[in-house]
């Protein structure tokens, strides 16, 4: 076995499997592992997923959502042992990859169609 089959075997070990389809323009919820002090908590971070990046165990998504009027981010890395679990809550109909243009919008213009055949 060569170098690049060896990373390919690792990093199929450390891929979820159980991750559902995500496109640009879902709105999502997150579930996120918080440590604080000795316990663990899981913290749901919902939003609509503004970009894809990357692919295989590498493969991250960028969710942002307004929080008292202040927009947030966030970049989850999708086979991170951190995230606990994925859920969608409604599909967007979007015609673009990034959807960065969110960022300008205030109140009702932020608002992604939804999308029904998926």
């Amino acid at each position: 076995m060569n170098a690049q089959e060896i990373i390919r075997s690792i990093e199929q070990e450390q891929m979820k499997a159980d991750l559902p389809v995500i496109h640009v323009g879902d709105t999502v919820r997150v579930g996120v592992n918080i440590q604080e002090g000795g316990k663990t908590r899981t913290q749901p971070f919902e939003g609509t997923v503004i970009a894809k990046r990357h692919g295989g165990l590498n493969e991250t998504i960028t969710v942002r959502r307004v929080f008292q009027g202040i927009g947030v981010e966030r970049v989850f890395l999708l086979h991170s042992p951190r995230i606990k679990d994925i859920k969608i809550i409604r599909r967007g109909k979007v015609r673009r990859a990034k959807l960065y243009y969110l960022r300008d919008r205030v109140g009702k213009a932020t608002r992604v169609k939804q999308r029904f055949d998926r």
